[in-house]
């Protein structure tokens, strides 16, 4: 059972956006609100004053725009992954702003607005990720022919922090001063650099706009620091089976654990299938209210196994609950334990689980 607190992420927004000052606060909602549903997401999001948008693709964008049709329809909805070939008019109906990060992409996206009427867009600059972007000798291809863009109404120019969380790391400056000397080279336009740990890194990095995403949703985003973000999610497994071990046996696929006697064991309704990382076996726990329950054995498909022996018996029984994600053991305890990251966790938790809304739309 997955329980998810919109008000939560309503919440994290708000101190977010009290930590960027002077500078407009968006929020990232790719990949369907890291797992946590686009739409209800949104909504919140929106209800608490965001008005401009990050996602992945098209089909995304126009997800959101109906889910944001009487919220906040006047929000601007970017396009990561920048304009699809032979659909701008997909990007016109639905007021999408696509993300431009080759010559190619400006070139296309200039002459559509050239043929029609103007259009918006940003320009995404790679200051040291290298990953999506403008480069360097990108950026002065542009500069050099500042017509360039005509037909293109620059709504934003942006960058993406590859170590934000470590803010010791010398590739933070490094990429600043490069988006700066590339932001000079450009048409005057609304600046972004800041993601969630980028926020934390100081006012410099802020510029006109940041862009949270896993902050929003409770994940830590800085390394060695307290997380002071609200949990947005609890996940709790269904106990399908107590059983007392008489007598030393193994569990689960490949024999991977010995239990010895004595041992009460409580076999758990989730597994890879639902996203719970098959890393986690014999390393991950749950609590059964302030008892904590180490896994035993490989997690499959549909099942894990915990050992549940130090809980008091009358606090056991089947069709209760386990916590898997909670209040003593947080996503970014799990991620640690299954040697990922909380993004990864929120965004792989399937559709199997029964899903509760608290807040929001409900």
């Amino acid at each position: 059972m997955l329980t998810i607190d919109f008000d939560a992420v309503a919440a994290n927004y708000r101190t977010l956006e009290a930590h960027a000052a002077s500078a407009v606060c968006g929020a990232v909602v790719k990949s369907d609100g890291y797992g946590l549903g686009l739409a209800p997401v949104a909504r919140a999001l929106a209800a608490a004053g965001c008005d401009t948008f990050f996602i992945t693709n098209v089909d995304e964008g126009i997800t959101l725009r109906q889910a944001l049709a009487d919220r906040a329809p006047s929000a601007r909805v970017f396009v990561l992954s920048g304009p699809v070939s032979d659909a701008e008019s997909v990007f016109d109906a639905h007021d999408l702003i696509p993300v431009l990060s080759t010559i190619e992409q400006i070139d296309s996206w200039a002459a559509h607005g050239r043929s029609g009427g103007a259009r918006p867009a940003a320009l995404k600059i790679d200051s040291g990720m290298t990953r999506l972007g403008l480069t360097a000798p990108d950026v002065e291809t542009v500069a050099a022919s500042p017509d360039r863009l005509d037909g293109i109404i620059l709504e934003l120019v942006m960058s993406h922090l590859a170590c934000a969380d470590q803010p010791d790391n010398p590739l933070n400056a490094a990429q600043l001063a490069v988006f700066e000397t590339a932001r000079a080279l450009l048409p005057d336009a609304p600046a972004s650099l800041a993601n969630s740990a980028g926020i934390m890194l100081g006012t410099e990095y802020h510029f006109d706009l940041v862009r949270p995403g896993a902050a929003l949703y409770g994940v830590a985003t800085v390394q060695g620091r307290a997380n002071t973000m609200t949990p947005v999610i609890t996940l709790q497994g269904k106990i399908l089976q107590l059983r007392h071990v008489d007598s030393e046996t193994p569990v689960g696929y490949g024999a991977t654990r010995r239990i010895p006697a004595g041992r009460l064991l409580a076999t758990v309704a989730v597994g890879y299938g639902d996203g719970y990382p098959r890393a986690l076996g014999n390393r991950g726990a749950g609590y059964v209210d302030n008892f904590r329950v180490p896994i035993v054995g490989r997690v499959s498909m549909d099942l894990v196994t915990f050992d549940v022996t130090d809980v008091p018996e009358s606090r056991l029984h089947a069709n209760g609950f386990i916590d898997l994600i909670g209040p003593h053991y947080g996503v970014d305890d799990l991620a640690a334990d299954a040697d990922t990251i909380g993004y990864e966790i929120l965004t792989r938790l399937g559709r199997r689980f029964r899903r509760i809304h608290v807040g929001g739309d409900g």
